[in-house]
């Protein structure tokens, strides 16, 4: 799904864990005929991390069809549980994508759980296979997103049809590079490898959080191994049953809406940004930006796909509102080097293609893409009538999927309904992980707790600092507290504020929020 980096089944028997403070890590089970269990971890202080983490890699089957065959891989992160009086096992996350990489996320998660809460746990981040730091790593055409890139928005069936020799061209670029590794892709292959971390862990259970692209693989292995989930947490959820075709065109509107949200609140103030008194007037200013970087890109650097994919991150947070605000209105008045700082933090891909490699190899591969490029053509054209603000730049972030050399078959179903307790999170305004998407998963969930923020827009409710939103997640992960259950979502949480422009908008870029990833998705 479009620039979530900061995007699987069958039903298995069994209950979840019961909610015990200290889950029995004997035995691990599940072992496949001729699969031998993953060897304990040799972990080191992580050259990359802070102190007091450390890193690891386990070996995984390539093909979980032959488990004595060729093998990969995974690289895994660990800040270890301190109160070992409290202990919970361990915590796995994941931040989305698919293709982002989790190795830092018992860093991040320390602050978000707070610390007294995160030294009850193993904290475990991992690359998910070919991402980061696993091996091998997924790499086809590392300059693929070096700017200034073809306008995404096609003026003519010319440029359109180059765009589509363009995504083919990289399709066969990732077939000659990894062609072997891209049979082995899929969502499921990734929960397979997250249940050989937890036997590599000595771990009868883990707890899972998982955002993003990560509801949807904690829910495939939900599905797969539900007598080995403990704890499970999905975060702005993936619509199970639009994987992916039509997630992606179900995200141009979704962004449609937040992006015509963005340049009202551009308007309110209007005595900082000057770019128009009503959303409109704004919109059409960005537009004219846009259209001025194609012909003259600021710097050489930003050009109308590189405005898109800049401007794209305040669908996700809109703590970003102000920073992205004020670099269009410094364009606007002639001053292009905030928009460029703004791309640097937002928008440059450029140099690593990893994680839109990783992304294809999955997208592609876990579901059915439509392979003649007229139903493209005729959906894409139709998605740009009431969507312009995502529509094509997301189509050419896909359409790779039209001619991938791995043929997607129908998504593996999920079935959560073996597992007993789980704890779910959406906003009703979510353009990455639409609405719906927690809806639907809550009904393959039949106990599960659905917690809804009412029209925040953001994508990651989680840790960010909403009372209602943490006490509810942080009492789950403590004991096993669930709200108490209703009908449709069980609890409505107000949303974050609005950002309000700083002072001294018009001469500063900006603070960007603290744990964005370039190149998230």
């Amino acid at each position: 799904m479009k620039k979530i980096l900061v995007a699987l089944a069958t039903a298995g028997l069994g209950l979840s864990g019961a909610l015990t403070a200290s889950p029995a890590t004997a035995g691990t089970g599940n072992n496949p005929p001729g699969h031998t269990p993953p060897a304990a971890p040799q972990w080191a202080q992580c050259e990359d991390l802070p102190e007091g983490i450390d890193c690891a890699s386990i070996a995984v089957p390539l093909d979980y069809s032959r488990p004595r065959g060729k093998t990969i891989k995974i690289a895994i992160t660990r800040k270890k549980a301190t109160d070992t009086a409290h202990y919970q096992g361990a915590i796995l996350f994941n931040p989305g994508g698919p293709g982002g990489s989790g190795r830092a996320y018992p860093v991040v998660m320390q602050t978000r759980l707070g610390a007294a809460l995160a030294a009850q746990y193993d904290l475990i981040g991992f690359d998910p296979r070919g991402v980061g730091a696993s091996e091998p790593a997924l790499s086809c055409d590392p300059h693929f997103f070096d700017p200034v890139r073809p306008d995404y928005l096609p003026s003519t069936w010319a440029e359109e049809a180059a765009w589509v020799k363009k995504m083919q061209g990289y399709s066969k670029a990732c077939d000659t590079a990894h062609g072997e590794l891209l049979r082995h892709m899929t969502t499921v292959d990734a929960a397979k490898d997250m249940d050989e971390i937890r036997k590599a862990l000595g771990q009868a259970q883990i707890s899972y959080v998982g955002y993003s692209y990560g509801t949807y693989l904690g829910a495939t292995y939900a599905t797969l191994f539900p007598s080995k989930v403990r704890r499970l947490v999905l975060d702005s959820i993936v619509n199970p049953e639009r994987v992916w075709y039509g997630a992606n065109l179900d995200q141009n509107q979704a962004f449609e809406v937040r992006a015509k949200d963005f340049f009202a609140w551009i308007a309110a103030y209007d005595a900082t940004y000057h770019l128009g008194t009503d959303g409109a007037t704004v919109e059409k200013a960005y537009y004219a930006a846009r259209a001025k970087l194609k012909a003259a890109p600021a710097e050489g650097r930003v050009g109308p796909d590189e405005l898109d994919d800049t401007f794209l991150s305040g669908g996700y947070l809109k703590s970003r509102w102000p920073l992205l605000a004020n670099a269009l209105s410094k364009y606007a008045a002639g001053d292009s080097a905030p928009l460029v700082t703004a791309y640097g933090t937002y928008g440059d891909s450029s140099g690593d293609d990893n994680s839109f490699a990783v992304y294809s190899a999955v997208e592609c591969s876990d579901a059915r893409w439509p392979r003649d490029w007229n139903t493209w053509h005729r959906d894409w054209w139709q998605s740009y009538r009431t969507a312009p603000f995502l529509t094509w730049g997301n189509a050419w972030f896909n359409a790779q999927c039209q001619s991938w050399p791995v043929r997607g078959g129908q998504p593996a179903p999920i079935n959560g309904k073996a597992i007993k307790n789980a704890l779910f999170f959406q906003d009703t305004k979510d353009a990455a992980t639409p609405y719906q998407g927690g809806v639907v998963m809550h009904k393959l969930f039949p106990s599960s707790r659905l917690v809804v923020m009412d029209g925040g827009g953001n994508h990651g409710l989680t840790g960010r600092g909403n009372a209602c939103v943490d006490d509810i997640w942080k009492a789950y992960l403590l004991d096993g507290t669930l709200p108490a259950s209703k009908p449709g979502p069980d609890v409505h949480c107000a949303p974050f504020p609005d950002p309000v422009p700083p002072a001294a908008a018009l001469r500063t870029t900006g603070t960007p929020d603290d744990d964005w990833v370039p190149g998230e998705h």
